[in-house]
């Protein structure tokens, strides 16, 4: 699955670079709605981060390409690959900034590990 998401000005720091916390925010909600997609039905929460490393910097006006890609797959969890590609739109090249596995949990209507439906 892509996402795309542009780089405003309250998505900066005081250094006027992204701030981290976006870009986990938004690897985070990006990678769920992947899993929700793939497992209709099933209800995931995010249980772990792999490996969170950022690259290079993304400044304001910046168009970021997030790339998702299924992993491995267990009884009640999932992993997503998720990689971040900076676009320079005058140049038409991307390089990659960020990249992250994510990891969810089925839960229940009792908020207990369960078995992901149509896995």
């Amino acid at each position: 699955m892509e996402s795309f998401k542009l780089v405003l000005p309250e998505h900066l720091n005081h250094y006027g670079y992204l701030f981290g916390g976006n870009m986990l925010k938004w690897s985070d909600e990006i990678s769920w709605i992947a899993a929700s997609r793939d497992f209709p039905g099933c209800k995931f929460v995010t249980v772990a981060m792999d490996r969170v490393e950022f690259k290079k910097s993304v400044r304001q006006g910046a168009i970021l390409r997030f790339a998702v890609t299924r992993g491995e797959l267990g009884n009640s969890s999932i992993c997503y690959l998720v990689e971040v590609f900076c676009d320079d739109i005058e140049l038409g090249t991307e390089d990659m900034v960020f990249a992250t596995t994510v990891t969810f949990v089925c839960l229940d209507d009792l908020g207990r590990k369960s078995a992901i439906v149509g896995a």
